[in-house]
């Protein structure tokens, strides 16, 4: 809770003024018992309505000033804790965004998504109630301590005995508490992940008919969390019934040895009684404590969760150099890649060298780190060993946005976002003309089916593409990629849901429309890298071959088991005579 104490100091009138007002508040509220005990000592016992209407007036006053005050305070409360929780949740995406992949997938997406929701709510219920209820609580409570003392110092003995065994009670509740919260936490980051899971796969579910299934997956977590509330809901039900116990002993014990008190004629009658009023203030204000750490109890297990997030520092971090305008070149020295969690290289001893306007066709079987090799050139990774040098500089030289904006990547799985059509393809390039946007949509092969939408560029895209079919989706991000004509371009096997023709077109588009962008094709398809100036051949984070189609037939036997399972011996010469040509 200390690190994030820090976002207080963009509100400080709010923190001022909140807690002062409430302060306020207590005065009034402590000068209450004194004005009923003179009631009941000079008004009821002379029989004076006049005082008792005048006093109760009094009463009434004090009352209105201390709800204007509470409201003042309850609104101050209110701008501060939606303000930090504004802030917090802005400054931690923005750090979500700044880690690496590898960070990402260690702490976990649904994880994330907790933190960020939740969690943040919590401190945000935490910051009102430091602002409402810190300062009033502990004033209230020695207020009335030193006004009860002030009354009868022999009678308030009662309130320094009870503190201890109050305090010891908070204590006990506190120190058991913490830990099931945490585990509760946990909990609900596992029942997040089932209930994104449950919903972005909902088809695949209904599909194999595994609804029972997954409704019992779901039961089970959500009966766990319950069983954490609920071990942590016994123990704070212990508190108020204990809290409250101990201090009507107290007021008993008040009224007892008051009475004897006001019979030596050392109290009167309306003394005790605001004896007792003080009792029942300290009564409520520690019931609220109690109520106030569980409350910051909750807090202090969001905020380690989410200084979590915060001590996380990106291992990739980008330079001070910009890319500058020129031969995109990509040179691959002894590359080694094994991710954070395995010890195992997924890539191991790559050597490449990639110059302007080449298309690179990657191929290889499922697992042979395809995906890996490509997802290391915008340096979504850092390599374990070895060195990529774009121009002939270090990756790590360059600032991560100038480095990547040199990439156009067209991901394996198709992500669209809500909104229109003309929105997602301006991702690259926000300030794109229309002549740009038709350019990249007629590349991709993706012209002739907006042209039929009704609302064509302005359609509304879904969330997740869904309203399109596989290949329409594949085409829009293909489009999107090539708006902001980047110099590099990647392709993660992202043709795989369109029809042989249109992959045609596609690479026909490509080839006459994109000469001077560097391109990485990565495909499960022979015939779609086939005339690709250089192939690598993939097996098992292995580079097992290197060169062109008809070299690659003759001297790569994975390259050409690859192709004889996929090609007939039409295709294959084919693919040579272009070759030569």
């Amino acid at each position: 809770m200390r690190k994030l104490s820090r976002y207080l100091k963009y509100f400080k009138k709010e923190v001022i003024i909140g807690p002062i007002f409430k302060l306020l508040e207590a005065v009034f509220e402590l000068m209450v018992p004194l004005v009923m005990a003179s009631i009941i000592d000079i008004g009821i016992k002379n029989g004076d309505k006049a005082y008792v209407l005048q006093k109760g007036g009094v009463i009434f006053l004090l009352g209105l000033c201390g709800l204007i005050f509470a409201l003042i305070c309850q609104y101050s409360a209110a701008i501060a804790s939606q303000g930090v929780g504004t802030k917090l949740r802005n400054d931690l995406f923005k750090h979500i965004n700044e880690l690496s992949h590898g960070e990402l997938d260690k702490i976990g997406t649904n994880s994330l998504i907790t933190r960020i929701t939740n969690d943040v709510d919590q401190i945000q219920l935490a910051v009102a109630m430091l602002i409402r209820l810190t300062t009033r609580l502990p004033f209230l409570i020695i207020g009335a301590t030193i006004m009860a003392m002030a009354l009868d110092l022999k009678l308030s003995l009662i309130f320094l005995i009870i503190a201890p065994i109050v305090s010891f009670v908070l204590y006990y509740v506190m120190n058991k508490s913490i830990p099931y919260y945490r585990i509760r936490q946990k909990k609900l980051d596992k029942l997040s992940l089932i209930t994104r899971e449950s919903l972005t796969g909902a088809r695949v579910i209904r599909s194999f008919s595994k609804q029972e299934a997954e409704q019992r997956r779901y039961e089970n977590v959500n009966q766990e969390v319950t069983d954490v509330a609920i071990k942590v809901g016994k123990i704070s039900a212990f508190l108020n019934p204990a809290t409250f116990a101990i201090l009507n002993i107290a007021i008993i014990a008040i009224i007892w040895f008051g009475g004897i008190r006001v019979d030596q004629g050392i109290l009167t009658q309306g003394q005790v009684i605001a004896f007792a009023n003080y009792m029942t203030q300290i009564s409520l204000a520690l019931v609220v404590v109690a109520h106030l750490v569980i409350i910051f109890t909750k807090a202090g297990a969001s905020a380690t969760r989410i200084n979590e997030i915060f001590d996380t520092i990106p291992t990739i971090t980008g330079g001070t150099k910009v890319c500058k305008k020129g031969t995109p070149k990509l040179s691959l020295k002894n590359v080694s890649f094994s991710y954070p969690s395995s010890e195992k290289n997924v890539l191991t001893n790559i050597n490449l060298e990639v110059y302007k306007g080449e298309t690179i066709g990657i191929i290889g079987g499922t697992g042979s780190g395809k995906s890996t090799l490509i997802n290391l050139l915008p340096r979504f990774y850092d390599v374990t060993e070895g060195e990529i040098l774009l121009d002939g500089n270090p990756l790590y030289e360059y600032s991560l946005e100038s480095l990547r904006n040199k990439f156009g990547i067209v991901p394996q799985k198709a992500v669209l976002f809500y909104g229109t059509i003309n929105y997602n393809l301006r991702w690259s390039k926000e300030d794109a003309n229309d002549k740009e946007i038709i350019r990249a949509v007629e590349i991709a092969q993706a012209k002739e089916f907006i042209d039929k939408l009704p609302a064509k560029f302005e359609a509304i895209v879904m969330q997740g593409g869904k309203n399109f079919s596989g290949g329409q989706r594949q085409r829009l991000t293909i489009a999107r990629a090539l708006v902001g004509k980047p110099e590099i371009l990647i392709f993660d096997d992202s043709s795989s849901a369109l029809d042989y023709a249109t992959d045609a077109n596609l690479r026909k588009a490509l080839k006459e429309q994109c000469k001077d962008a560097t391109i990485f094709m990565v495909s499960q398809r022979a015939n779609s890298i086939k005339q690709a100036d250089k192939i690598i051949v993939l097996d098992e984070g292995l580079v097992v071959g290197m060169g062109k189609h008809d070299e690659l037939l003759e001297s790569c036997d994975v390259y050409k088991e690859i192709c004889l399972s996929q090609l007939s011996e039409k295709e294959l010469e084919e693919g040579k005579d272009n070759e030569n040509n």
